[in-house]
């Protein structure tokens, strides 16, 4: 039946023959479904702006009841997680600059002492402040935590004592970005982020489209071996890398004014490793896509779940603990850590380590992954 110019029987024939290539394309129908889905569960499941059960550090020079009693309350509260008892202010320092906890509470001697002699006694608190999102609750709740415990402790055991309202003086260092500026733990993020979505997705692209036109079956038929494909086609793309690092490097400082503590050419350095992990993503993904839809579909489902677990859009710490340990396993978690922690932090080579080797790992499983799916397409 037709109405003038419309055909409705033209028209069912275009939609079964859409419903027909989308069921042989069973590669973007999975994209279709499977994107949503994920981004389902990561917001709604591992997506947590006021993050609970932080690792804090105790310093303390004091063994007096209320000492146990403020470090029992913040244990109490789920916003720390005593998980170190620091023995000296370098062991502090240290864990601060590793990132291995959250907080350091420091504890001085004669507080218990000073508390019932009504001196105000000062409770230091340093905070990892390179990502505010994540100390902004647990510093806001500290000081009624600690003047409840002290108040509750003196109401229990000497309600003689003459007592202020705040018998505790409590205070803050917001270490590493004391002004809670967002924008300096954002923008040397970025770095991360723009590396893995553009550089993944150029390479997928790149050799899907060179399988399209019919140009990779010419590279096929030459002796060169499969991971020699793979670092030839890496290579010129690392050049990228670095000119978008440059960019983002010099609009951070002259337009956001984030503080550099650290070498920039350290970061120069280590981000190679971190790059070339990216491109070898897409190298990988290039052998798996039939076509360049697929190749971005593809790179859009690694980057996705990169982004959201990294740490860079919601804290890390706040996730539940399987969203950490996929987190962990991406490169991205790892390298802003690194960037944060050279630029904001000041860190050298042997403290960026601890998160280079991870990169480097991921780096060495995705090449073996790429050169085998490479050898499949030779057949």
């Amino acid at each position: 039946m037709a109405w003038g110019l419309f055909s409705f029987r033209r028209f069912l024939a275009v939609v079964n023959k859409e419903f027909i290539q989308m069921r042989r394309d069973r590669m973007t129908f999975a994209m279709m479904v499977g994107i949503p889905l994920l981004q389902l569960i990561l917001f709604g499941y591992a997506i947590n702006s006021d993050p609970r059960h932080l690792p804090t550090a105790v310093l303390s020079a004091d063994n007096s009841a209320f000492s146990r009693a403020i470090v029992a309350a913040m244990q109490t509260s789920r916003y720390y997680t005593i998980t170190r008892h620091a023995a000296s202010r370098d062991e502090v320092r240290e864990l601060l600059d590793r990132g291995k906890v959250q907080f350091v509470l420091t504890i001085p001697q004669n507080f218990g002492a000073d508390i019932l002699r009504g001196e105000k006694p000062v409770l230091l608190l340093e905070a990892d402040a390179t990502d505010p999102t994540a100390v902004g609750g647990p510093v806001g709740a500290l000081r009624e935590i600690v003047n409840r415990a002290v108040n509750t402790e003196l109401d229990r055991a000497f309600p003689y004592v003459v007592r202020g309202a705040d018998p505790v003086d409590v205070r803050v260092h917001a270490d590493y970005n004391p002004e809670a500026v967002t924008q300096y733990n954002i923008v040397p993020g970025l770095l991360g982020v723009i590396l893995t979505m553009t550089l993944t997705m150029i390479t997928a692209l790149a050799i899907t489209r060179e399988s399209e036109r019919g140009t990779m079956e010419n590279l096929l038929a030459t002796p060169v071996r499969p991971l020699e494909v793979m670092l030839g086609k890496i290579v010129p793309y690392i050049l990228v890398g670095y000119i978008q690092m440059t960019l983002i490097i010099v609009a951070a400082k002259l337009l956001f004014q984030v503080p550099m503590q650290g070498s920039v050419v350290l970061v120069f350095v280590l981000s190679l490793i971190f790059i070339a992990a990216n491109l070898s993503v897409g190298v990988t993904l290039s052998t798996l896509a039939r076509n360049q839809l697929q190749a971005v579909q593809m790179s859009v489902f690694f980057f996705l779940p990169s982004m959201l677990l990294s740490g860079f859009m919601f804290p890390f710490r706040g996730m539940p603990d399987w969203a950490q340990a996929v987190g962990a396993i991406l490169p991205l978690t790892h390298y802003l850590r690194l960037v944060r922690g050279v630029l904001l932090k000041g860190n050298g080579l042997v403290l960026a380590l601890d998160n280079l080797w991870p990169i480097a790992l991921f780096w060495l499983v995705v090449i073996v992954i790429g050169v085998k799916r490479y050898r499949k397409t030779l057949d």
